[in-house]
């Protein structure tokens, strides 16, 4: 078994922690902690706005901002961003020297203060190529049956319902 991303690229599950042999999602109790955070932190980011785009248009305009594609850095404090800014992201992290807060909570706090002082990426910038193997099956955010998925608190124990999310993409890390 592989990585995969789960609604959002970026943070990769090993999918024997989170799948069963049937394929389908584990009982929250079954799944390790730190997976188990991460996939109950999914229900609040996958419709959430890219916040490169909300630092530009601020929170009177959030109708302006494109919907997240990817998140990065740690549950409760991500860095959620669209596909237009996420290069952005790449170079101050890989060029500007974010790799110094990988795992740390002030990563998105850092990148936030880079970007907001107009750091972005060159135009050139590539970026990472994402291998998308079913990406028609992925549901656009607006099409997600949210009360279908229910993700509940890990105390919860309750079985989580993504299955309308593509299991099988793999995306290449740093």
């Amino acid at each position: 078994m592989g990585k995969v991303s789960i609604g959002l690229r970026g943070w990769r599950f090993e999918e024997g922690e989170v799948f069963d042999s049937n394929g389908e999602f584990k009982d929250l109790g079954e799944i390790p902690e730190e997976a188990r955070l991460r996939l109950t932190r999914l229900e609040l980011l996958v419709t959430s706005p890219c916040q490169a785009c909300w630092l530009i248009h601020g929170d009177g305009n959030l109708n302006e901002c494109n919907v997240a594609d990817a998140v990065y850095g740690e549950p409760r404090s991500e860095v959620l961003l669209c596909d237009e800014h996420e290069p952005d992201f790449l170079y101050w992290f890989r060029d500007e020297g974010g790799e110094e807060y990988m795992g740390e909570d002030e990563l998105k706090d850092a990148f936030h203060e880079w970007f907001a002082d107009g750091g972005r990426a060159p135009g050139n910038y590539e970026g990472i190529e994402h291998v998308d193997t079913d990406p028609e099956n992925v549901p656009e955010p607006s099409e997600v049956d949210f009360e279908a998925m229910k993700v509940d608190s890990p105390e919860d124990g309750k079985k989580i319902d993504l299955r309308e999310f593509d299991i099988s993409q793999e995306y290449p890390s740093k």
